[in-house]
């Protein structure tokens, strides 16, 4: 989860509720195998990547770095990954690629807010965007997610597979984005499940695993059997006291389940790559937009292990065929407009 999640993640993490930028649906990536079959286009532009921390913690930053490097391989075009080591580093790295000439300079998160807002106003011939959040200038791509689908997918896996009626969620900050994880869980778990209790917990933070792991002990001595990790880097904390105790949880952003299939049940997925691809390939074929576009389970931005996305992992018996099939007409009926999981941080 970019942590919000920044990712989450995290981890994620953005304030997409914050923009004022008109969000219209995005158009769907295609198949990496339609795309492998043309011969890459001869490019003249120059596109970078400034990532607003270092890549290697969260995967949130590095599924960027490979949806770029991706588009930049199959479309001709020069990339360029800039790792920013502080919020000060922000600023002077999208400088610094305004001054080196970029065609298209990308950011993420809204660690990068304030430096884009400084920078894309003072350059406004040039063409900016950013993942995971919104900046509502006129030569800026905001590009954001729809993370309430996928948590709602989560709570309505919980509440079905839950033995205990009792599930938590151990979350990054207290603020507008995160309540995309934590009601979005909450709805989809009262929907298969309105007898269930709901426990939430925030750490404080995107980057304390050991402080997340003390919450997800707390709400397994509550009796929760099922504690979603929602903290970013901390879910690493929510892992570790899963295998301790023997609980069942859920990653974020990327597939968890293969790092402890036993306790790591699910994850919800976000397509930080799918998006960082797109908006590159936009770019080269001249269909690219500013504005704000969102990416949902329709687009497949966002997702749930087993229900939107194959895994090599063996299903958890705690979960089971019969809620994997279940929650998938819940995909269904959302992406039909059949169910209406609204974004809580409008």
């Amino acid at each position: 989860m970019k942590k919000a999640l920044i990712s989450i993640f995290a981890v994620t993490v953005l304030l997409a509720g914050c923009g004022t930028a008109k969000t219209d649906t995005a158009t769907p990536t295609p198949s990496a195998a339609a795309d492998a079959t043309k011969a890459p286009a001869k490019s003249d532009k120059k596109i970078i990547l400034i990532t607003p921390e270092k890549i290697g913690v969260n995967p949130f930053f590095a599924q960027e770095d490979e949806g770029v490097k991706k588009a930049g391989k199959e479309f001709g075009v020069t990339v360029k990954t800039v790792e920013s080591t502080d919020a000060s580093a922000i600023e002077q790295n999208l400088r610094a690629a305004v001054a080196d000439n970029y065609d298209l300079i990308i950011t993420s998160s809204f660690e990068s807010e304030d430096a884009l807002k400084k920078v894309a106003a003072e350059n406004p011939k040039k063409s900016f965007a950013i993942i995971d959040t919104v900046v509502d200038l006129p030569n800026v791509r905001s590009v954001v997610f729809r993370e309430h689908e996928a948590s709602y997918l989560l709570g309505a896996a919980a509440g079905l597979a839950t033995k205990k009626n009792i599930v938590g969620m151990v979350a990054a900050v207290d603020i507008p984005l995160i309540k995309k994880y934590t009601v979005g869980f909450q709805e989809g778990l009262k929907s298969t499940n309105p007898n269930a209790k709901f426990i939430v917990n925030y750490v404080g933070s995107f980057t304390d695993p050991a402080k997340a792991k003390e919450l997800a002990l707390t709400q397994f001595a509550q009796g929760a059997d099922f504690i979603a990790g929602a903290s970013a880097v901390g879910d690493l904390g929510v892992f570790e006291a899963a295998k301790e105790k023997g609980f069942y949880t859920s990653g974020q952003d990327i597939d968890r389940t293969v790092t402890d299939p036993q306790h790591i049940v699910l994850s919800q997925l976000k397509g930080t790559d799918a998006v960082a691809y797109q908006t590159v390939k936009d770019f080269v074929n001249g269909t690219f937009k500013f504005g704000a576009v969102d990416y949902g389970l329709k687009e497949d931005g966002v997702g749930l292990t087993f229900v939107t996305k194959d895994t090599k992992t063996a299903l958890s018996p705690f979960i089971g065929q019969d809620v994997v099939t279940k929650v998938k007409a819940i995909r269904d009926d959302i992406v039909s407009g059949k169910v209406k999981v609204e974004n809580p941080v409008k």
